[in-house]
């Protein structure tokens, strides 16, 4: 319990003067849902910016339908899954 609350406290570190935007803050949170649990803390930040670019450049239509509905629909978290479970598998 005590690794997932630092691992959480990993990823709401945000650098001062760059906030994170909503709908991208939904899905970093998400990914604590036991995605984070076998990486060291020190490297958490790495694996929060390879999702954000992953989420920025390739799945733009999900960032956006979280936006505009201001929550995550069943269909917005199932795809949110998938991709987090197989961003997980190529993080290194």
């Amino acid at each position: 319990m005590l690794a997932r609350g630092s691992r959480l406290t990993e990823l709401l570190k945000q650098p001062q003067f760059s906030p994170l935007k909503m709908e991208e803050q939904v899905c970093v949170i998400y990914a604590r849902h036991g995605y984070l649990d076998k990486l060291e803390v020190s490297r958490v930040r790495a694996f929060e910016s390879g999702l954000l670019t992953l989420l920025r450049t390739k799945n733009t239509d999900l960032l956006d339908s979280i936006r505009k509905s201001s929550d995550l629909s069943k269909d917005d978290e199932a795809k949110l899954k998938g991709i987090v479970e197989g961003y997980t598998k190529t993080f290194t």
